[in-house]
């Protein structure tokens, strides 16, 4: 389970997501469990959260030829699927871009 999210330092390099594309900024591992026992690097699972650092223009209706605005904005708590998204590095950040599709929930 995830409780923290890393620190909110803004990157130097700028990437706009596009289309239905968003990038999200994955929760810290625990290191410790409820009852005090630190966990090792191998033993933590990946978190499933993180927080919506940037979001694309929407999907592109092709009848119409309008873009169909996404549900999710910046700033939003999501819960994704395990094996969601691509995992990028910049400026040392570790981040995702994944499709709006792969968003499971929206944490309030």
């Amino acid at each position: 389970m995830a409780t923290a999210t890393k620190s909110k330092k803004k990157s130097t390099t700028a990437v706009r997501p596009l289309h239905d594309k968003i990038i999200v900024r994955r929760d810290e591992a625990q290191s410790q469990t409820e009852s005090g026992i630190f966990l090792p690097e191998s033993s933590k699972d990946r978190p499933k959260t993180g927080v919506i650092e940037a979001v694309g223009d929407g999907k592109l209706n092709t009848d119409t030829g309008e873009r169909i605005p996404l549900t999710v904005t910046q700033g939003d708590r999501v819960i994704f699927s395990s094996y969601a998204g691509t995992e990028i590095k910049l400026d040392g950040d570790e981040l995702l871009i994944m499709s709006e599709d792969e968003i499971l929930a929206i944490i309030d």
